[in-house]
């Protein structure tokens, strides 16, 4: 039996917000807070926001994109992360895991420049 788990939403009350902002979305604010749990390959998946925040990125995605563009933030993604407005009046969290893949290409499974014992392998023969 396939038992189908949704992702466990945060809520204002189990976790404290990460970041709060004020008037304006701090885009280096929130990109520093990604940085600080991006290591070893990782980084986060979501971005949880709260009403404010949300009202807050739609106004600073609004100046780049049009009002229009933003009426949603459903499947939105922001440096990477998809957004996830939660039932909260004020609230900001980066959180998941997904793992950052490399080049999954011939290309990037070549071996090294000049690689005496593998290179006649690459060679092309005509």
């Amino acid at each position: 039996m396939n038992i189908h788990r949704r992702p466990t939403i945060p809520d204002d009350r189990s976790i404290e917000s990460e970041l709060y902002l004020d008037r304006a979305w701090e885009h280096d604010a929130v990109a520093a807070l990604i940085r600080s749990k991006s290591d070893h390959g990782e980084m986060p998946a979501f971005l949880f926001l709260g009403r404010k925040e949300a009202g807050l990125l739609r106004l600073h995605l609004a100046e780049a994109f049009g009002a229009e563009a933003v009426a949603s933030l459903f499947d939105t993604y922001y440096m990477g992360l998809d957004v996830v407005e939660i039932d909260a009046e004020s609230f900001l969290y980066a959180g998941g895991r997904k793992v950052v893949r490399t080049l999954q290409d011939p290309i990037a499974r070549r071996p090294a420049w000049r690689d005496r014992e593998t290179s006649a392998l690459w060679q092309l023969r005509i």
